[in-house]
């Protein structure tokens, strides 16, 4: 079992210990609220920009996992029997095998040229190997997906991120600060933003080579450039993220859409991150990661 894995189940065993049981628990938002959210009059500040502070939900947790009720009253975490008519692969499925991209892939993987298809594949075979996100360190941009908290003052925006490997922030200048010269190559990169009316526009460049965009070998250079987009709509946020590396990819990159909400559940700490389970890995299989 790999690490993930592990994480997986103790999140998931965590969040529902001591709660309703497993089949009664609800969808914690639906496309008809979300619709009903952006409806909504988007709040503003006293300089008119639209107020992005808050704690914001999104699809873009566990929900893969399908806890399952087995006979005998045990649950099934992972590794799970497909639900009767789940398509393989698809939603309800156990994760992918390393070796390609899954059959039905979460996110559309991103093009490389056809020089660097090999280097691909031999990291997607080795992800449980190579894959620093399974080895405690930051999952990188756009990997990171979109942040759980922002706090946005006149001059700058700092994203904070409640994640399985740890707790990260990005502090990002708005006040027409260029990117900052002779910083080491980072995890996360230098990030600067600007308003195109109600969109925080948040460009990231001097990334280091040690992270992915996303699961399947897909790798980047220190060229990567990535554009976020965050725009506020009523008591929402639409999010994108775009990853430029022409020095690889075909073409960019867009990652999918995501939508997120207000909520007044606080962020926490997370949760120390620990690597202990490498010689434990049996076949090197591994699970779709959602971000």
């Amino acid at each position: 079992m790999t690490r993930t894995s592990l994480l997986i189940a103790a999140a998931v065993l965590a969040a529902f210990a001591g709660t309703m049981p497993l089949a009664a628990q609800g969808p914690r938002m639906t496309p008809e609220r979300l619709k009903e959210l952006a409806t909504k009059p988007t709040p503003r500040l006293p300089n008119g920009r639209a107020d992005l502070n808050g704690t914001w939900d999104h699809f873009g947790g566990i929900e893969f996992v399908r806890p399952q009720s087995l006979e005998g009253g045990s649950v099934c975490v992972v590794g799970c029997p497909p639900p009767a008519g789940a398509r393989a692969g698809g939603p309800g499925a156990p994760g992918g095998r390393a070796g390609g991209p899954p059959a039905t892939p979460v996110l559309d993987f991103p093009k490389y040229k056809p020089e660097f298809l090999a280097k691909v594949k031999d990291l997607s075979d080795r992800q449980v190997q190579v894959d620093t996100m399974l080895q405690c360190q930051p999952p990188g941009v756009p990997r990171i997906g979109p942040p759980a908290k922002i706090v946005q003052s006149a001059r700058e925006v700092v994203l904070l991120y409640d994640d399985i490997n740890g707790s990260f922030f990005r502090i990002i200048p708005t006040d027409g600060r260029p990117h900052r010269k002779g910083l080491p190559a980072s995890y996360l990169g230098d990030s600067v933003g600007r308003y195109e009316g109600d969109t925080l526009v948040v460009e990231t460049v001097n990334f280091n080579e040690d992270t992915w965009l996303a699961d399947n070998g897909a790798f980047h250079t220190t060229d990567l450039r990535v554009v976020e987009r965050l725009r506020r709509v009523g008591d929402t946020i639409q999010y994108e993220a775009v990853a430029h590396d022409p020095a690889v990819l075909v073409e960019p990159w867009k990652e999918r859409s995501q939508a997120l909400w207000l909520t007044d559940r606080e962020i926490e700490e997370s949760p120390r991150c620990e690597d202990r389970d490498l010689d434990l890995i049996i076949d090197g299989s591994h699970h779709n990661n959602p971000r």
